[in-house]
């Protein structure tokens, strides 16, 4: 049996906002005038580790971490230490994080193209100095006003060498994303991979949310979906249409979508012929990396190395990143 550490991965779904390691925290905060004082304080304040009361709470309490992506120089710094970790410490081969410029922006003196272009160069360096394929997904924030979707979507095909993808993000509940439609499609015919956030959160219409992602924003991978389970005819969809789930085991149980991780239905959609992605979603936050989302999958939903294996498979192949610079890294033959 392969130990779970040496299983080469790819990853989907990883926010890079939430990546930044405990050091690095510990060394920035008092810059920001946050003083952390004890082990209990710094959990307190950075890290969640039980489930909380819903996915809305959750979304508040990243505004901590949020505080210290102030300058172009920490932004290049946490990019290149996410690379260099998932590779290191992960075995992660591919690996596509996600940003929301309007998120990293909000209360510092920084403009998009500023905000991206340290990303970038933490990113290449990090290609440079390791065996590992970066993309760059850039997210639309669905609880702000429509201009600035406008805005986010107009940067990203501007910068459509750099980034792979648009995605839409924040709280689906109270927030239709189908008005967002428009800007999907101009970034999909732009040239740009479309992944969307929906069926998150336990709410009784999640799984329609899900097929208004794929049918009116064309979207070609969902972030997590883990609520289509409660809907046969939408798994079918799912399924058929071949659109890959970017499920996150642990942040699903600490934001309340799922009660348990055992009941987590990774697994059934698995088996169901759904293809399934592992990922951590936001690491630094959950305290989580992918060996242990991937133990998660084997010890607590009896998914089999076989089955692991197939899920890296999965993500490899539906990366957005061309397909040269995936198979440069990756140790077995992608699809076209």
């Amino acid at each position: 049996m392969t130990p779970l550490e040496k299983i080469p991965k790819a990853e989907l779904h990883r926010h890079l906002e939430l990546c930044l390691r405990p050091d690095t925290i510990w060394e920035l905060a008092p810059r920001f005038g946050i003083a952390l004082k004890s082990q209990t304080e710094f959990q307190d304040r950075f890290m969640i580790l039980e489930p909380m009361k819903d996915l809305g709470t959750v979304l508040n309490k990243f505004m901590d971490t949020q505080k210290l992506l102030a300058t172009p120089e920490i932004l290049e710094r946490v990019a290149f230490e996410a690379c260099e970790d998932v590779y290191r410490n992960e075995n992660v081969r591919i690996v596509e994080f996600r940003y929301a410029p309007t998120f990293i922006q909000q209360g510092h003196d920084m403009t998009f193209e500023e905000i991206h272009e340290a990303i970038v160069r933490g990113c290449r360096k990090a290609e440079e100095s390791y065996p590992i394929a970066v993309g760059l997904i850039c997210i639309i924030q669905r609880i702000l006003p429509v201009i600035d979707a406008e805005r986010v979507t107009d940067f990203a095909i501007a910068n459509k060498d750099t980034f792979c993808g648009l995605d839409i993000a924040d709280n689906e509940e109270g927030f239709d994303s189908k008005p967002f439609a428009p800007f999907f499609l101009k970034a999909k015919q732009a040239g740009l991979g479309i992944t969307i956030h929906s069926g998150e959160a336990p709410h009784p219409k999640a799984p329609s949310w899900v097929m208004d992602a794929i049918e009116v924003l064309g979207a070609q991978r969902i972030g997590h979906g883990v609520q289509i389970y409660r809907d046969e005819n939408v798994m079918k969809v799912v399924r058929d249409r071949k659109i890959p789930l970017e499920l996150c085991p642990t942040s699903n149980w600490l934001t309340n979508a799922i009660p348990d991780l055992k009941q987590h239905p990774l697994k059934k959609l698995f088996d169901f012929g759904v293809m399934t992605t592992i990922n951590t979603d936001d690491p630094g936050i959950f305290n989580t990396n992918m060996n242990r989302e991937y133990r998660v999958c084997r010890d607590m939903m009896g998914m089999s190395e076989a089955d692991l294996e197939k899920c890296a498979q999965f993500a490899a192949e539906n990366s957005f990143l061309p397909l040269a610079k995936r198979q440069k890294v990756w140790p077995t033959k992608l699809a076209q």
